[in-house]
């Protein structure tokens, strides 16, 4: 994958470090050493998938392949009509299990006792068309209820939640600034992609020095810090690689503040329909 097609991906799929406000659950803080989060419940996860098989979501999914992810404000080659035989043509449907999607705790990064590693974002539908296209519909608890926030074209959130439960169990997770995807898995972090890789290594770090880590990517750029109140947030420079921290890794490159706006969308009125450019190499 190219640089420019990470920097895209990264643009779609990233969460700035201040979070969405719509965690799926509560961060876990207790006393000893911090580690996985507390974990969605099953009832919240059948809730989640309700709402995303519904048939207003089902509707935008069909169009959504049709467009071949295009987003509605970017103009296709077919007219209206066709568009509507399409998706219908698409035939939608939910594939497999509905996953909660762990994402890089800011309070793990600043540092607080018992703060857990990640924490449950939003929760990931895989969808599947006729034709063979995949999408993640992403969905959030606010109030009560569950709501569809996002349809994104692949199947990251699934895939690497199954890849983690293969390979011997523990909690999936994200570090959106890199777009690296590891697993939790018995007091260590390690790596499920490339980015990862890059970033722990390997063999992966322990999870104390996985927070060092972290700490010195990210702790100056906190939501409240002065880089933040400066309005640079999303954009950073990683200084810190995993060899600083624990044997292993390489240099990471730098991602700009554009490629970080993402994902922030999803706080607003409607579904946001996103193409993630490239494909994953996990």
């Amino acid at each position: 994958m190219t640089d420019l097609s990470k920097a895209r991906r990264a643009a779609v799929t990233v969460l700035l470090a201040a979070g969405l406000g719509l965690a799926v659950t509560p961060a876990a803080h207790a006393d000893g050493p911090a580690g996985a989060p507390v974990p969605v419940t099953a009832a919240e996860l059948a809730q989640a998938r309700g709402a995303a098989q519904s048939p207003a979501v089902l509707d935008q999914l069909g169009h959504f392949f049709a467009r071949k992810g295009v987003p509605p404000t970017q103009q296709l080659t077919i007219g209206a009509a066709e568009e509507a035989r399409a998706a219908s043509a698409a035939a939608p449907r939910l594939s497999g299990e509905t996953v909660p999607v762990y994402t890089l705790d800011a309070a793990f990064v600043s540092g607080t006792p018992g703060a857990p590693v990640a924490k449950a974002e939003f929760t990931a539908s895989r969808a599947v068309s006729a034709d063979g296209q995949v999408a993640s519909v992403w969905a959030v608890k606010q109030g009560d209820g569950w709501r569809v926030v996002n349809i994104a074209s692949g199947g990251d959130e699934g895939d690497y939640a199954a890849k983690a439960a293969a390979g011997g169990g523990g909690t999936a997770f994200r570090e959106p600034q890199l777009n690296a995807w590891y697993v939790l898995r018995d007091g260590r972090v390690l790596p499920l992609d490339d980015e990862a890789r890059r970033s722990v290594g390997t063999a992966g770090v322990g999870l104390a020095a996985y927070q060092k880590l972290v700490q010195q990517r990210y702790g100056d750029k906190l939501p409240g810090s002065a880089y933040d109140r400066a309005g640079k947030g999303g954009g950073y420079q990683p200084g810190a690689t995993a060899t600083e921290a624990e044997g292993g890794g390489t240099a990471l490159p730098a991602v700009t503040a554009a490629a970080a706006l993402g994902v922030t969308a999803l706080a607003g009125a409607g579904v946001v329909l996103r193409r993630r450019a490239g494909a994953r190499r996990g």
